[in-house]
């Protein structure tokens, strides 16, 4: 039997902790879960009284958890997401849907293959809500991990750690230059060569930029990254007014080819062949609509 209080461990103050760690500020936290400060560190502290033990290691740059607050994190984070799972299911049957599905997924998930499977879901189930959301793929593994979202589709280099993932998609990323280039041709553009040029790129935080740094790095070359946006219609348009190339995978890049005069080329001297992971917590406490979703991204996995 537990020899602590189990009524002491207030949902509130669990959802506190984990938005603190998060956000890795308390008034962050705070916020979140529209408290004030005040009422948060009375609450974080009265939690720590009641464990024996800080949990919290505050400093002028926020806070983190101490190795007692490591060990609450992951259960305080499967209660959260448990409850979060509760309020979704209550919320449908009120409104009478055939359930909820929430994805969220990077930017060349979106971009690429991501709409036409939803698409495809949607005809399938047509009572279900769809919530999306275009995040960088750490974020959507926070979403899972903390149980904001369901599902999440992220790039296959990006720490999933607690999460089950499936390869749902596959793809090649190319290089985006205006046609008539000096580049533009039949052959592949070495690595080095493409790295001597100005690139248009993501942020550096997604996994796409970090795929594409850490080949330059491996090539020994700095990535000369000229301007960072946030779509690939934006980059196209940057590749086309001439202010960079770009390195993005094929399906997203093929739509901006014809109706901006731009042109594709192939890559050598670095994996060229890009996965996409679609994370979950646990596959087997996924809702019915969840179920289904990764029936139809990964067939193999049925």
């Amino acid at each position: 039997m537990p020899t602590m209080n189990l009524n002491r461990f207030d949902l509130v103050t669990l959802r506190l902790y984990v938005a603190a760690v998060d956000t890795g500020s308390l008034t962050a936290g705070a916020e979140r879960l529209d408290i004030s400060l005040a009422a948060a560190s009375k609450r974080i502290a009265e939690l720590e009284a009641h464990v024996g033990a800080p949990l919290l290691e505050r400093s002028k740059r926020g806070v983190v958890p101490t190795e007692s607050g490591q060990t609450l994190l992951p259960h305080a984070v499967e209660m959260v997401a448990r409850l979060e799972q509760l309020a979704l299911a209550m919320s449908d049957v009120k409104r009478g849907t055939g359930g909820h599905l929430r994805l969220w997924a990077n930017t060349s998930a979106f971009g690429g293959f991501l709409p036409a499977l939803l698409a495809r879901f949607a005809q399938a189930h047509p009572q279900v809500v769809l919530d999306l959301e275009d995040a960088i793929s750490e974020d959507a593994v926070r979403a899972v991990a903390r149980g904001t979202a369901e599902l999440a589709v992220i790039g296959e280099n990006t720490a999933a750690e607690g999460l089950q993932t499936l390869v749902c998609h596959r793809d090649e990323l190319v290089l985006l230059l205006p046609a008539g280039h000096a580049l533009d041709g039949p052959e592949p553009v070495p690595l080095h060569t493409l790295l001597e040029h100005d690139l248009v790129a993501f942020g550096r935080a997604t996994s796409l930029t970090r795929q594409l740094a850490a080949a330059a790095e491996t090539a020994y070359r700095p990535l000369r990254i000229r301007a960072q946006v946030r779509s690939f219609d934006a980059m196209a348009r940057m590749v086309s007014a001439g202010l960079g190339l770009a390195v993005l995978p094929r399906e997203g890049a093929l739509p901006y080819v014809r109706t901006l005069g731009l042109a594709l080329g192939r890559i050598s001297g670095m994996r060229s062949e890009r996965h996409l992971l679609l994370a979950m917590r646990d596959r087997t406490q996924l809702s019915p609509a969840g179920q289904a979703f990764v029936r139809l991204a990964v067939p193999a996995s049925a």
